[in-house]
């Protein structure tokens, strides 16, 4: 069984996990709709990457209970 043969102190034990914080997301602009997306990712509002369209987006549509049958 491993066991250390000394103690770690707190300091450096924390010395240790001091890169191991979560880091804040990094929101660009969109260029086509000004929405906020995630970096070299498709833009989830609009569907462009870049100056492309990449995913065509329609209109949203409600699907009644009537209609669904």
């Amino acid at each position: 069984m491993a066991v250390p043969q000394n103690k770690i102190t707190r300091s450096k034990r924390n010395m240790r996990r001091a890169h191991d914080a979560l880091v804040a997301a990094n929101p660009a602009e969109c260029p086509e709709c000004g929405e906020l997306k995630r970096p070299h990712h498709v833009c989830p509002s609009c569907g462009h990457y870049g100056e492309r369209e990449i995913v065509a987006m329609g209109d949203e549509i409600d699907f009644d209970d009537e209609d669904a049958a």
